[in-house]
């Protein structure tokens, strides 16, 4: 019922988008280069108007506090007076990252729980794939000293580094399921910079532990300690609009909420019954092994009965991200690959209908760039035949009257407007409801309102860089161009100019041979390009100057992009901040830790191409 509202609200209003562009094609008869900007202008507007009711719907919900599952007033938690009964992990799977970095956010999670009265039912993992050899001692030598800082709890905390690490995290979280899953009811999943409060985690525990066919529950995770003006600014816009676009999400995908790899938990029994990934035939993009696995796994778990939540709480639960824009790119780039293969799982048996979709946004996601560009390049070659070609104003030979060429400016200006409401709208309403609800967190109105504003200014600048980039990565892909997954960039970095240059010149020449090019035959469609073409111009400068620590640091003295957790900070964010200050390896060569007897259960490979079997009422042990 909540896809049929959504198809409800989305196919008239994309319908609607569509006969606009025809009416201004129309009156001078549709050419092919017309035709395709049409279709092109369907697909993209219809995944306008889905992230646009997503927010709306968002908006209503948040604003008069309804819950986005049952609909009612009060949201649903899990009872906070029940003690937990079963065993749970809490992983943390890294490969090649900063050791400082990893060895804090790890300890920080780990006395996040140690002072609480459920301490007894959590055991931490923290389970390395590194191959750098130098990496890997100093992952030895800070665990040996972060052991003995823990004293007794020391006992529940285990590092474990594999020799091979086949198939990525796939295959680092499998072995763990394997080796230790039947000890735990479910398994935390962290990345290399999550951090979680123990709050959040134990709220996760009771929920799995509660709700028996529930298999997964996904929590938002809100990025934190950025410095460069970029950093700040993806930071403050997530902390923005988030709750309200999570609320709008959940609404809709209901029980098949999607899975985003880390800050999770998972139930490990179903998990090890029903995702085990296979190797898709045929080559790359949609042959090979599955990249983007996490929104397999949870199309996996719904598909097998299992149902799977989104919470809308943004609270306690935290990652980083890239700090400047190349580094924001080069992450990009390896998503493109993973969720454009998700198409070649569209007519995987059994799936649910929300599933697909999620399948589906997320490869339109970064296909959406590429028809942009195509629907823009289409209309700038239309435009320059028209303007070099001497218009037939007699196309029958028995013609009494001219054919006039009509230009629809009064559809013009709808469509302009209703497309611009598709995309701020959202927007708007997002720092409207963080107006009434929440400004306190952002240290005020004044200061939330100036945020805003240059949130939206920078989104407009930096949007021409990553429709150019994810086109780039998109055709890339199409092409056969694979792309390595190694750890990325998490701690603030000044793009040189060489670097800044190298990544943008192609993108800035192109935008200046398009603008002169519009100015001189079409001045008028030179007006309408111009924010795109001002952004690909100022590309270099623009990726430099948001690279600056120091812009960053000033914009928060002077109450620009600041966040709740910048507000008051929570305990788990503390500990990180401060243990970051007097990090040191031990002088001592460390030996490898001691590590649970293994009980090993088989992880069954999926077939595809066939429903899943019934859940098994308990796993058994096949050693």
């Amino acid at each position: 019922m909540r896809l049929f509202i959504m198809a409800m609200l989305v196919l008239p209003s994309t319908a609607l988008a569509g006969w606009s562009l025809y009416e201004i094609f129309l009156p001078n008869g549709l050419t092919k280069l017309e035709m395709a900007q049409l279709g092109l202008g369907l697909m993209l507007f219809a995944w306008l108007c889905m992230a646009f009711w997503t927010g709306i719907i968002g908006f209503v919900l948040q604003l008069f506090n309804i819950d986005p599952l049952s609909l009612r007033k009060k949201q649903s938690k899990p009872d906070e007076a029940t003690q937990l009964t079963q065993r749970h992990a809490v992983v943390m799977p890294v490969y090649n990252e900063d050791t400082r970095r990893i060895m804090v956010g790890f300890e920080a999670c780990v006395r996040e729980l140690m002072n609480t009265p459920q301490a007894d039912h959590f055991d931490f993992y923290m389970l390395s794939d590194t191959r750098d050899q130098n990496k890997a001692d100093a992952e030895l030598r800070a665990w040996q000293r972060m052991t003995k800082r823990l004293g007794s709890y020391a006992s529940q905390v285990f590092y474990r580094r594999r020799e091979k690490n086949l198939h990525r995290k796939v295959g680092n979280l499998k072995e763990f399921c394997e080796r230790w899953g039947a000890n735990y009811e479910s398994m935390i999943v962290l990345d290399a910079d999550s951090i979680m409060t123990g709050e959040r985690m134990l709220d996760l525990a009771r929920r799995i532990e509660q709700n028996p066919d529930t298999a997964l529950v996904q929590t938002i995770p809100m990025p934190v300690r950025q410095n460069t003006f970029f950093g700040r600014f993806v930071q403050f816009a997530a902390h923005l609009y988030s709750p309200m676009l999570a609320t709008g999400l959940s609404f809709w995908q209901t029980d098949s909420a999607n899975y985003w790899g880390h800050n999770a938990i998972i139930r490990i029994a179903p998990f090890m019954q029903h995702c085990g990934l296979p190797k898709l035939e045929g080559s790359a993009p949609f042959g090979g092994e599955i990249l983007s696995h996490d929104f397999v796994e949870a199309a996996l778990l719904r598909r097998a009965g299992w149902q799977a939540y989104l919470l809308t709480d943004t609270t306690g639960s935290y990652e980083e991200v890239p700090s400047n824009v190349v580094d924001y790119a080069i992450r990009d780039r390896r998503w493109v690959q993973g969720n454009i293969q998700h198409l070649g799982l569209l007519n995987v048996k059994g799936l649910k209908a929300a599933n697909r979709l999620h399948f589906l946004f997320g490869a339109f996601a970064y296909i959406s760039s590429l028809i942009l560009f195509c629907m823009l390049a289409l209309g700038t070659a239309d435009a320059l035949i028209r303007a070099t070609s001497v218009p037939d104003f007699f196309t029958s030979e028995y013609q009494l009257f001219p054919s006039w060429q009509v230009a629809r400016q009064d559809m013009m200006m709808v469509t302009m407007w209703g497309t611009a409401a598709l995309l701020f709208l959202p927007k708007v309403l997002g720092i409207v409801l963080a107006l009434i609800k929440r400004r306190e967190e952002f240290g005020g109105t004044f200061s939330l309102l100036k945020s805003s504003a240059l949130e939206i200014t920078m989104a407009i600048l930096i949007a021409p860089l990553m429709m150019f980039y994810h086109s780039f990565f998109v055709i890339s892909v199409f092409v056969g161009h694979s792309v390595k997954w190694e750890a990325q960039e998490r701690e603030g970095k000044k793009v040189p100019w060489s670097v800044a240059f190298k990544h943008t010149q192609i993108m800035s020449c192109l935008a200046v041979i398009w603008g002169v090019t519009t100015f001189y035959y079409t001045p008028s469609l030179f007006m309408w390009l111009l924010p795109v073409l001002i952004g690909m111009v100022l590309a270099a400068p623009v990726i430099r100057i948001t690279s600056s620590d120091n812009l960053g640091i000033q914009m928060r003295k002077w109450g620009v992009f600041v966040i709740d957790q910048e507000v008051n900070e929570c305990t788990a964010l503390k500990r990180l901040r401060v243990a970051m200050n007097y990090f040191a390896l031990s002088q001592y060569k460390a030996e490898e830790p001691a590590l649970p007897e293994s009980l090993w259960v088989t992880m069954p490979e999926q077939v595809l191409s066939e429903k899943p079997l019934p859940m098994r009422p308990a796993l058994v042990n096949n050693a």
